[in-house]
């Protein structure tokens, strides 16, 4: 039987990823001090683990089955945790609307990582791997980032663009998993837990 997934991302882009694979689950918001700065691998894997393990913890402490009740159902706690990186510089979300045009200025013509942590947590067993896609922006002049900034959609998104709408305007080529920049690479998700299919 294929265990409860729990989600602990508020990212509506994750949250359609799981249900347009059939996976059942809910989620579960745990706000963590997130870090910025450090090895960019480090950073993704280190954030997704605090989301999951933050997420756990509850999960865990809320668990109290009557001693008549069935076994529950096995809990999976998913975190997950995005960047975007130039060398070792860490583009995150930008913080205004002047802090996403600088960084659609830096990554303009020039091809970047798109890295995601992805941490699994089972009953106090951890499973974690990370995601790399390298995404090629095209040259954008200043009018086009000023038609970007007027959409909103870089808000709240790494790197300050959204591959899946009209960000994807912005792009002249990727090389790897598409799903890993919108925001959970489902060929690492399953390759850690092939169970969340429910194949026997």
């Amino acid at each position: 039987m294929a265990p409860k997934l729990i989600l602990a991302s508020r990212s509506p882009q994750r949250r359609a990823i799981l249900e347009q694979l059939g996976i059942p689950f809910e989620v579960r918001i745990a706000d963590v001090e997130e870090l910025a700065e450090g090895p960019p691998h480090e950073v993704a894997l280190e954030n997704a683990y605090r989301k999951a393990a933050a997420v756990a913890g509850a999960a865990a402490g809320a668990a109290s089955p009557a001693p008549a009740a069935p076994p529950a159902a096995r809990r999976l706690v998913l975190g997950v945790d995005t960047i975007v990186t130039l060398g070792r510089r860490i583009y995150g979300k930008p913080a205004d609307a002047e802090d996403a045009r600088a960084t659609l200025r830096a990554l303009s013509d020039r091809r970047h990582t798109v890295l995601s942590g992805v941490c699994l947590i089972e009953e106090g067993r951890v499973r974690t791997a990370v995601s790399s896609t390298l995404v090629d922006l095209r040259a954008l002049d200043e009018a086009v980032i000023d038609w970007y900034l007027a959409t909103g959609e870089w808000s709240g998104r790494a790197g300050g663009y959204a591959i899946q709408g009209r960000g994807a305007a912005l792009v002249r080529s990727i090389e790897g998993d598409y799903l890993n920049v919108v925001g959970l690479p489902v060929a690492t998700l399953i390759e850690l837990a092939p169970e969340l299919l429910g194949v026997p």
